[in-house]
């Protein structure tokens, strides 16, 4: 895949992003920011958007019909950061070669990245596996977007966390590249059943539920691969002598600390529509852009006026 070209097509266009749906994090923290009576995090007045000092994304898989491109919309234009890390997997090379699927959504939020990185926020690009093509231009800028193999990024409290998406410390995808090739149509089919049970369940009023999600937290040797690949990632993250990792990569969000070292994955938004922050205090959160509580989104439309959408706040 020519990468200069899809950046150059990428950057043509601007985006048109019109809806303004809010969702709510995944679990309560308190912070510094202002709240309401309900505990609602409210948004920046002036800019309608929750600010932090850093933020990790990754495995959007752009250009699959899987990936969640309207929510991450949501978030992107609803948050801003200083710093934002994206740990790879954002543009699906491997899909992308076998059908070209790119609807507006998709471009709408390469464009609102760029617009990010051109208005002042240091954007730093992880590749990943599926758009490992873009490591030929490991050093080089592109729309201001700076690309790295990995980062060290220090947090305001002092901590030093090595980013990272996390495939080249997978052993099927270093030494059984066929394998993992069969596992991502495994993993593309089960996400289409997915989609269809989900359709089924919306016609009930039924809440969003992740088949592929269930599967990989119950079934042994997947349980068992993500602990391997947990405890691979926090050996060489004590080798480079850092306090913690953040990555990506087996689209399961987690923040834990092993042995005083953190594990920090920032999930993905294929189904968990996750993100990992860092407060500008140096409190780092992870945060579950899909679970929207309608009762606390129906208490905020009626206490706030309808420009201004809120939020409630998340932790460890």
């Amino acid at each position: 895949m020519n990468w200069r070209a899809v950046f150059s097509r990428l950057t043509i266009r601007n985006a048109n992003v019109t809806e303004t749906k809010y969702r709510r994090h995944k679990r309560h923290v308190s912070t510094s920011s202002q709240c309401n009576r309900e505990g609602v995090l409210l948004l920046d007045d002036d800019k309608n958007v929750l600010a932090f000092r850093t933020i990790w994304i990754s495995d959007t898989h752009l250009g699959t019909p899987g990936s969640r491109a309207k929510e991450l919309l949501h978030f992107l234009k609803y948050t801003r950061s200083e710093t934002l890390y994206l740990v790879g997997d954002i543009i699906d090379g491997w899909q992308l070669k076998k059908r070209f699927y790119w609807p507006q959504e998709h471009n709408d939020v390469i464009q609102k990245l760029l617009r990010k990185a051109r208005h002042g926020t240091r954007v730093i690009y992880i590749p990943g596996n599926h758009d490992e093509a873009a490591r030929h231009y490991l050093g080089y800028n592109f729309g201001d977007v700076a690309i790295k193999e990995d980062d060290i990024h220090q947090t305001a409290d002092g901590k030093r966390l090595w980013v990272v998406h996390g495939d080249l410390f997978d052993n099927v995808i270093q030494h059984a590249r066929w394998l993992a090739y069969l596992g991502d149509r495994a993993y593309t089919a089960l996400l289409k059943l997915n989609r269809l049970l989900n359709f089924v369940r919306s016609i009930f009023n039924m809440p969003y539920w992740s088949l592929s999600q269930f599967l990989k937290h119950r079934v042994k040797s997947a349980v068992s691969f993500i602990s391997a690949f947990e405890t691979a990632m926090l050996t060489e993250t004590r080798r480079r002598q850092c306090d913690g990792v953040v990555c990506g990569h087996i689209h399961k969000p987690e923040m834990r600390e092993v042995d005083g070292m953190l594990y920090l994955n920032d999930g993905d938004w294929v189904e968990s529509l996750s993100a990992l922050v860092e407060h500008h205090d140096g409190r780092l959160e992870l945060v579950n852009w899909q679970n929207a509580d309608s009762r606390v989104k129906k208490k905020a439309s009626r206490s706030m006026p309808e420009h201004e959408p809120v939020l409630p706040g998340v932790g460890m």
